[in-house]
């Protein structure tokens, strides 16, 4: 597939993109909603307060979710009204780790027509917002919420994380033609978690499909899916229906930008020798744990020029950095953050068109360390912290003008490296035992 982006455009600088947690999950009959919990959908200044970072183009929760709870188009035209009068560039999320409002879920068939006709309606209202991301990060949530149980509708079978995955991707396809109907350059920014699995010989063939499954949203998107795809007899050994798969085929929606979320936990170890470790690293998939890689492999992680290269060269379409957040103090965060721009700048230098990189969370996240499952108290900082119930800018608000200017990171904490690369981020007591396979 040929690059959509010109030569002219791979030689734009690289852009700083940002994005609000606006994951608004369900878990039993309670919605989590992380832009209530911040106080963002009623502090309209947050927006002031980004540009004035430099932050011109902003990843924003539209939510479907939300409007179907006030009802009214208030909300939404309130906040737009600010980002539009003060430059900021919207991508508009409609679902975000959701399942939309209470009358559907990710397992209703009716869901992609839904959201699609929520999705025609936020078109029509907005017909200047040309960037849209109708579901982030399709695949983390129908593990969670069809094959893992940590979100609505709690299931456990690989079958319903297929049909949740194909039931949002169809949403994601008919949004992006319902859009178009209004906006016809409307861009589609699709996002997922793009980490690398690894793990012990044993399982070698397992964490082989698992990273050939983590490509399986964009893959379907670009009508890649036919009988011979690896992914078509694992869809269809689940009884997925062919004309189901081949749908995609018939309606390709490439996305614009293949948005790649990363995050220092994103690699996974699997290891089959589960009587060494604690059950709750037992995984959903299998017989066997599954821990984070940088907890055990002596290798670490892969990094973000890794996936970045990796997304580029499977598609030839622009590809961006669209969730960068660490929850730690803040010079590991400066160091992460310095981490995936470096990373960024050095991927473009080998010719991987990326155009951005998006400082996540930028005023923090809730109950993260349990998976948004349990109102805990738990809170994360991000450029600005909510400690005092106040936005308070941190250390990290720095970088980020620096880099919106286009320069590389400079810190005192960068004379010193991460705690991903430090021998002492190893606390598993079988590391010593695993033997390296190559990913």
């Amino acid at each position: 597939m040929e690059s959509i982006q010109s030569s002219n455009e791979m030689e734009m600088p690289l852009e700083l993109w940002g994005g609000v947690e606006c994951t608004c999950n369900r878990v039993g009959n309670h919605h989590f909603d992380q832009m209530e919990l911040s106080g963002h959908s009623n502090r309209a200044d947050d927006f002031e307060r980004f540009a004035e970072l430099g932050i011109g183009t902003l990843r924003v929760g539209l939510l479907w979710e939300e409007y179907e709870e006030r009802a009214s188009w208030q909300h939404h035209d309130a906040r737009l009204h600010t980002i539009r009068s003060i430059g900021i560039r919207p991508i508009a999320g409609l679902v975000h780790h959701g399942s939309g409002p209470r009358h559907t879920s990710l397992l209703d068939p009716a869901f992609p027509e839904k959201l699609a006709s929520y999705a025609e309606a936020v078109a029509e209202r907005y017909p200047w917002i040309d960037a849209y991301t109708p579901v982030n990060e399709p695949n983390t949530t129908a593990r969670f919420s069809g094959m893992y149980g940590v979100w609505y509708p709690h299931h456990h079978s690989r079958r319903s994380y297929l049909l949740a995955l194909l039931n949002q991707l169809k949403g994601t396809v008919l949004s992006m033609e319902a859009i178009r109907r209004v906006t016809p350059d409307a861009q589609l920014i699709q996002t997922d978690d793009l980490g690398r699995v690894s793990g012990t010989a044993e399982l070698q063939s397992t964490w082989e499909l698992l990273n050939l499954r983590q490509w399986l949203p964009f893959d379907l998107l670009c009508g890649r899916i036919d009988r011979h795809h690896p992914m078509f007899s694992y869809m269809r050994n689940e009884g997925i229906a062919e004309k189901e798969i081949f749908w995609f085929m018939e309606h390709p929606c490439p996305p614009t930008v293949v948005g790649a979320n990363y995050y220092v936990t994103s690699d996974r170890y699997l290891d089959h020798r589960v009587d060494l470790y604690p059950s709750n690293l037992r995984s959903s998939e299998g017989p066997f744990v599954d821990i984070e890689a940088v907890r055990i492999r002596e290798s670490g992680i892969v990094g973000f020029a890794s996936v970045l290269h990796e997304a580029w060269d499977r598609y030839r379409i622009p590809v961006a950095v669209t969730e960068v957040h660490l929850g730690c103090e803040v010079e590991e965060q400066i160091r992460w953050i310095a981490a995936a721009w470096r990373s960024a700048v050095a991927a473009r230098q080998d010719g991987v068109n990326c155009i951005a990189v998006t400082i996540w969370a930028l005023l923090g996240s809730f109950y993260w360390n349990e998976l948004v499952t349990t109102a805990n108290g738990y809170y994360e900082a991000g450029v600005f912290d909510l400690t005092s119930g106040y936005p308070v800018e941190t250390d990290l608000a720095n970088i980020v003008r620096q880099m919106a200017a286009g320069n590389n990171p400079a810190h005192d904490a960068l004379d010193d490296c991460g705690w991903w690369e430090h021998d002492n981020r190893i606390c598993s007591p079988v590391a010593a035992d695993i033997e390296e396979v190559a990913a």
